[in-house]
C-alpha cells in the first residue's frame, strides 16, 4: 500500500479556507525555500507526522462527514505543496462523497501536469503568487517561478479564474507595496478577479504571522 507524508491534518477549521467546516490536509514537502517560511517542518526529514495511504486519510477525515454535509465544507489540502502529490489527491478526490468540497492551497510552482491532474476535483484554489517579479520571486523563494505563470495561463485559458483567489504578500526586504500592485495589475489583465492582499508582520521570524484583508479588483 504506498503511502504519502503529511506534517498534519488539522479538524474542524472555519472560514479560513472556504465555506463551512472544512478539514486541512498537509503534505510534507515544498519546492520552494521561502525565506519566512510558515511550517518550515514540510522541508525537515523529522517533519513527517505521518505517513498514510489515500484510502487512510480518507477514512481519518470521513469522522467530520456530517459538519462538511451540513455546512457545505470539506477538505482543503495545503503543506507544504500539496500538487507534488496531485495523483493521490486526484485517487482522494474520485472516492470520496460528492458533496464535499474540495479546495487548494498552492504556490503553484509545479509542472503543468499535476495542476491538469487535479483540476476537475478542485472547486477552489487559494494561490500563493508570492511576487510576480521573477527577480524577487528568486530572491524570496531561491526558486523560478516559469511554473508559477504557466500554471496561471493554463487557469486563465481553462475558464478557471472564478474558482481562483490569488494571495499577494507584501514582504519586507524583498517587495513592496508598488510591487504588489504590478502583480496584480499582471494577474487582472489574465482575468483573475479576486485577491487577497496581506502584509508579513514579523518578517524576521521563520513562523511569521500575518494579518489578511480580503479585497477584490475594485479594492
Amino acid at each position: 500500500m504506498n503511502t504519502v507524508p503529511l506534517i498534519g491534518i488539522c479538524r474542524h477549521r472555519l472560514v479560513s479556507d472556504g465555506q463551512g467546516v472544512t478539514t486541512l490536509v498537509a503534505f510534507h514537502d515544498c519546492p520552494l525555500r521561502c525565506k519566512y517560511c510558515l511550517n518550515m517542518q514540510c522541508l525537515q526529514a523529522d517533519g513527517v507526522w505521518k505517513q498514510m495511504s489515500v484510502q487512510e486519510i480518507q477514512d481519518e477525515v470521513m469522522v467530520d462527514n456530517l459538519y462538511f454535509q451540513a455546512t457545505g465544507g470539506g477538505v482543503t489540502f495545503g503543506g507544504g505543496e500539496p500538487l507534488l502529490r496531485s495523483r493521490e489527491i486526484a485517487v482522494f478526490c474520485q472516492l470520496c462523497p460528492a458533496e464535499w468540497h474540495i479546495y487548494m492551497e498552492t504556490s503553484l510552482n509545479v509542472p503543468l501536469q499535476a495542476v491538469e491532474a487535479v483540476a476537475p476535483f478542485i472547486d477552489h484554489y487559494y494561490i500563493d503568487v508570492k511576487d510576480m517579479n521573477p527577480d524577487i520571486y528568486h530572491r524570496y523563494t531561491s526558486r523560478d517561478n516559469r511554473h508559477v505563470l504557466e500554471n496561471l495561463s493554463w487557469l486563465a485559458s481553462h475558464d478557471y479564474c472564478q474558482k481562483v483567489t490569488i494571495r499577494l504578500p507584501y514582504i519586507p526586504d524583498y517587495n513592496t507595496g508598488e510591487d504588489r500592485e504590478k502583480s496584480r495589475e499582471v494577474l487582472m489583465a489574465m482575468g483573475f478577479q479576486d485577491f487577497d492582499c496581506f502584509d508579513y508582520i514579523t518578517p524576521n521570524h521563520p513562523c511569521a504571522s500575518v494579518l489578511s484583508d480580503h479585497c477584490t479588483s475594485e479594492g
